[in-house]
């Protein structure tokens, strides 16, 4: 009996030690009880840069893509802050869109245009804003998998993205079933699933639904009940969510963040500067410096869910990817005041030793005005993606209008006047014809990212 006893102890521990060996690492949760059900697999960190210089970067999501929001951070930043890797960048945002749609779409409409990069962010209709059914997992893994291998066999590398959360019921989607817990444990799963995709295909993974999950709960706990980090009708998110997708996706790219670094001696004036900026003058209390590379710049009030600056005060993303760095040393004062631009900051001589990072302590500062210009132009060029893919790619060339009269824009009617000699639509030409005229929105972002002169006064208290 008590060999019987023994052996069935050593199977019971055996089994205790396989299960805990088998059992996947999962992202630390918060002690609160409402992030209890959630069982989110840990993400495994950026191996390294997965951007290279020259890359082309495709876009590709639902409705929340094509509000070329978060969208447009990752254009803006990649080109004003990374400018020497000289990543372009076309979005393919389609509203109401699921993974197999855009895997029916994209040799059409993205594959044409040789991206070598891409990022999908998929998930959000797919579970069909209702309790997980193994159904869904099953069609969201296959038609997920099937679009990282077609873009690999495309020669492109790929993020898989995760979907978000939701912070409410959608009110238009009448076949919502559950609560909004139970859509945030489907998304959670397909979450899961992502991940399990990106380590069976070598893709990347970006995690939106579990900083965003925590990150609303914190702001809701700090700012406001009704802080929406989904977005005020509960699905498509605010500047502050757009954000934390934009932040998850370009650390997935294993970008460091590191934008630059300006080193001022106090006594002497003498002054440094890395790569991307070069010092003009410099003499004690004050130095002028041109930069080629911008810091990341957005303002708005911290407690808001339409301002990016908020989502900055709930995720590390100017600690991670927005570091421009101020260095001063040998003060002898207790404490300096740093003007930058119209903003002033007061620094120990202790701070200013160890480094001050000027975009995340100056929200208005002299890069504002020429940043807001880039993106102004990135928004311009990705306004006319939507209509190209929309518009032309699918409504025009799949036979939608069946008569000139049918059509009111301009452009797509006279479009449509190409035609081959069999009398049929010109595909190549009404191609060409739509990359001339996204050829100068594209050429006005490279035009309109200039240097900045900046000058920064340090002034003993």
């Amino acid at each position: 009996m008590k060999l019987f006893r023994s052996r069935s102890l050593f199977a019971l521990l055996g089994l205790l030690v396989v299960t805990a060996v088998a059992a996947p690492p999962l992202e630390t949760k918060p002690a609160d009880p409402f992030f209890a059900k959630y069982q989110p697999l840990k993400a495994s960190a950026p191996a390294g840069l997965l951007l290279k210089p020259g890359d082309r970067l495709a876009i590709c999501g639902d409705s929340i893509t094509e509000q070329k929001m978060y969208s447009r951070v990752m254009e803006t930043y990649l080109t004003v802050c990374v400018p020497e890797l000289r990543v372009t960048v076309r979005q393919y945002g389609w509203s109401g869109e699921r993974a197999p749609g855009f895997l029916a779409r994209m040799t059409n409409d993205c594959l044409r245009f040789s991206p070598t990069i891409a990022t999908t962010c998929y998930g959000m209709n797919d579970h069909e804003y209702r309790p997980y059914e193994e159904r869904i997992g099953k069609t969201y893994r296959e038609k997920s998998t099937a679009i990282v291998t077609s873009f690999k066999k495309a020669g492109a590398r790929v993020v898989q993205g995760s979907p978000g959360c939701v912070g409410k019921m959608p009110h238009w989607v009448k076949t919502a079933t559950g609560t909004v817990e139970d859509l945030n444990l489907s998304l959670c799963q397909l979450r899961n699933i992502g991940i399990e995709i990106a380590k069976k295909e070598h893709a990347a993974f970006a995690d939106i639904f579990w900083p965003m999950l925590t990150a609303g709960f914190d702001a809701r706990q700090r700012y406001a009940p009704d802080y929406a980090i989904a977005g005020k009708d509960g699905v498509h998110p605010g500047w502050a969510g757009q954000l934390v997708m934009a932040y998850a996706y370009l650390k997935a790219m294993g970008l460091n963040g590191n934008l630059g670094t300006f080193t001022v001696d106090l006594a002497s004036g003498k002054a440094a500067a890395t790569a991307g900026h070069k010092v003009v003058s410099g003499k004690p209390g004050e130095v002028t410096l041109t930069s080629s590379r911008y810091p990341f710049c957005a303002d708005g009030d911290e407690k808001s869910d339409g301002s990016m600056r908020s989502a900055m005060t709930l995720i590390p993303f100017n600690q991670q990817l927005n570091r421009l760095t101020l260095v001063a040393k040998n003060g002898k004062a207790k404490s300096y005041k740093v003007t930058w631009g119209a903003e002033t900051r007061t620094y120990t001589a202790a701070q200013l030793a160890r480094g001050v990072n000027l975009a995340a302590d100056f929200a208005v500062n002299p890069f504002s005005d020429a940043f807001k210009k880039v993106d102004d132009a990135v928004l311009a060029k990705q306004s006319y993606e939507t209509k190209q893919v929309k518009q032309i790619f699918n409504d025009l060339l799949k036979g939608k209008f069946k008569t000139a009269d049918e059509i009111k824009d301009p452009e797509i009617k006279e479009l449509f006047a190409m035609r081959d000699s069999a009398g049929k639509l010109d595909r190549d030409a009404i191609v060409k014809a739509t990359e001339a005229k996204r050829a100068p929105l594209a050429a006005a972002i490279k035009d309109t990212f200039a240097p900045v002169t900046h000058t920064i006064k340090i002034v003993a208290e």
